[in-house]
């Protein structure tokens, strides 16, 4: 009884944070902030319909496999965000007007501009 209650409480959890998610995708207004909503939200509700396997099925294989899920999914998710909007960032992608802070704007391997160092190694070569 109990256990159905808290099979019940995580898969409802899990239902919510992943329709945060697909609404942060829709509603977002760029590609960095649709990327942000496309990674968080849907690993952490992943996280939690896991959780709500393991006390569902309560054996070791379960939770065994619902663990290297959860593992790779956080390994692999903050990877592929990173690498979608350093992407976005060479191709440039329009950011969101009311963006605060651009901190790939002074990366030199991601602006294609070259610093100060490079330009006098360059004319010296």
């Amino acid at each position: 009884m109990i256990s159905n209650l808290i099979v019940t409480v995580f898969v409802l959890a899990g239902a919510f944070f992943s329709l945060l998610a697909a609404i942060g995708v829709i509603r977002f207004p760029d590609v960095y902030t649709r990327m942000h909503a496309a990674t968080k939200a849907p690993a952490f509700g992943i996280l939690l319909f896991l959780i709500a396997a393991v006390f569902f099925f309560a054996d070791l294989y379960t939770t065994a496999i619902s663990l290297m899920i959860v593992v790779f999914i956080f390994l692999t998710a903050p990877v592929a965000s990173h690498i979608i909007s350093r992407v976005a960032h060479l191709l440039n992608t329009e950011i969101f007007s009311e963006t605060s802070i651009d901190e790939l704007a002074s990366d030199t391997d991601i602006s294609g501009k070259k610093s100060q160092e490079e330009l006098s190694d360059a004319e010296n070569s």
